[in-house]
């Protein structure tokens, strides 16, 4: 899993400079509102998608304002407000590598022209549905500001499947349906938890060679300043590729 988490933490140190805050706010807004209109509800507690997407919101420090007002707002909408649709795309990048990118969007002939304008300029093309998907999993991650033996060993005792560590702490992988009790179960002993959402997690991962890691952590970063794109997974092993592209 060190290629996932390579670019967690590249994303993490780019999204602190970037000129285009807003566009990352704009994504968690609307992931949050889909999240209180498919979930039928505006409280986290009994909301986890909506509890996944505050989590996600928070660790890109989203405003807590801008949250409450996206829920406030999200509650009160009438049938005739925007939804947007959770959509799936599957295709490759520089060095054959596999992706999946999902999407949340109001247009769907829009959202696919775009990205596969990306793609064509970027190395990139798209896939047919499956052609990728079957090489990733859904995981839970729980990321934790601290790499204290103790918190790994709390986490392994609650059910964790694997620990990374990184610069700022630990990213913590359970299966899907354990997320909330590691997350929980950890908040609950006073360990820092940071967030905790699930992800897509490549089975297996590529290596590839200087020229094609960096062409794809470009692409990768066109994909995701769309503002329909929420996320993009690779399959490609990023773990020795320089921060810089």
């Amino acid at each position: 899993m060190a290629g996932h988490s390579k670019w967690s933490q590249i994303k993490r140190k780019k999204g602190a400079n970037d000129v285009r805050r807003s566009g990352i706010i704009s994504k968690h807004i609307r992931a949050i509102t889909t999240a209180v209109r498919s979930g039928g509800s505006g409280d986290p507690a009994g909301n986890l998608s909506l509890k996944n997407a505050i989590a996600a919101a928070k660790t890109d420090t989203v405003p807590v304002d801008n949250i409450e007002n996206a829920i406030k707002r999200a509650v009160g909408e009438g049938s005739s407000a925007t939804v947007f649709d959770e959509v799936v795309y599957e295709g490759y990048g520089p060095g054959g590598t596999a992706l999946l990118i999902e999407t949340l969007t109001d247009n769907r002939n829009r959202t696919v022209g775009e990205i596969r304008s990306v793609m064509n300029k970027r190395g990139g093309n798209l896939g047919n549905a499956g052609s990728v998907a079957w090489q990733f999993d859904q995981k839970g991650i729980v990321v934790v500001s601290s790499a204290e033996e103790t918190v790994q060993d709390a986490a392994i005792e609650l059910g964790a499947e694997d620990i990374q560590e990184t610069e700022d702490g630990l990213e913590i992988y359970t299966a899907p349906t354990e997320l909330f009790l590691v997350s929980e179960g950890l908040s609950g002993q006073k360990f820092p938890v940071v967030s905790a959402s699930l992800t897509m997690i490549a089975s297996s991962t590529v290596d590839l060679n200087d020229e094609d890691a960096r062409k794809l952590l470009v692409l990768l970063e066109y994909l995701e300043d769309l503002d329909d794109v929420q996320r993009v997974t690779s399959n490609a092993n990023l773990s020795e590729v320089m921060e810089e592209v």
